[in-house]
């Protein structure tokens, strides 16, 4: 068991500007890297898996997990709910292993209220028009949908200022290296290295 508390961050973005695809590249990229599986009451869409993409519950079923306090953060987006089970989360910080949390603003908020260390990340994508293509390149949501996002995009883009690091999402390789040299300065930092380093400390100081 790691002696060492890992590192919690939370990466927000407009719908669209490519963060589920940075974090699943950056979880390829980092060892001790986790993150979490959100509940969410949306339903299910094509080609995604119940506990991989999400864990998919009942409108009931996320109100009892909300009640026994089940949930480090909870929102509603779009007319459905999504939350953070707060158990997973802890353990996991305890083992010593970093965890990614991809929430909206609202999320990130109550987070860094619960956890003043958090690290928060904001992905915006390179132009207004490069949103609006991807949104209309995934084919999955009807156009009403689309229209409701981007909508919602420049309030949920208002909020980037609130974040501690900032990643234009316009070359995908170059995001997904600026997102690593977050994750790697943060695990140097002396908080973390004292931590980690403990025994070779000691013995260069005895």
């Amino acid at each position: 068991m790691r002696k060492f508390r890992g590192n919690l961050y939370t990466v927000s973005a407009p719908s669209g500007a490519g963060k589920t695809s940075l974090v699943q590249a950056l979880l390829s990229a980092c060892p001790d890297l986790q993150v979490s599986i959100s509940h969410t009451t949306r339903p299910m869409r094509a080609g995604e898996q119940d506990g991989v993409n999400y864990h998919f519950v009942s409108q009931q079923a996320f109100q009892d997990l909300l009640a026994e306090d089940g949930f480090l953060e909870h929102a509603r987006v779009f007319d459905n709910w999504y939350g953070t089970s707060r158990q997973w989360v802890e353990d996991t910080l305890h083992g010593g292993l970093d965890v990614i949390l991809e929430i909206d603003w609202q999320g990130a908020a109550q987070i860094r209220r619960l956890f003043p260390a958090t690290i928060s990340i904001f992905i915006l994508p390179p132009s207004r028009q490069a949103l609006e293509s991807r949104l209309k390149g995934r084919g999955q949501d009807a156009a009403a949908v689309i229209a409701g996002r981007l909508a919602q995009a420049t309030s949920e883009m208002s909020h980037y200022a609130e974040a501690d690091f900032l990643v234009i999402n316009d070359d995908f390789a170059t995001a997904l290296d600026d997102l690593c040299a977050i994750v790697r300065s943060q695990r140097l930092t002396l908080r973390r290295q004292a931590e980690r380093q403990a025994g070779l400390i000691a013995d260069l100081l005895d």
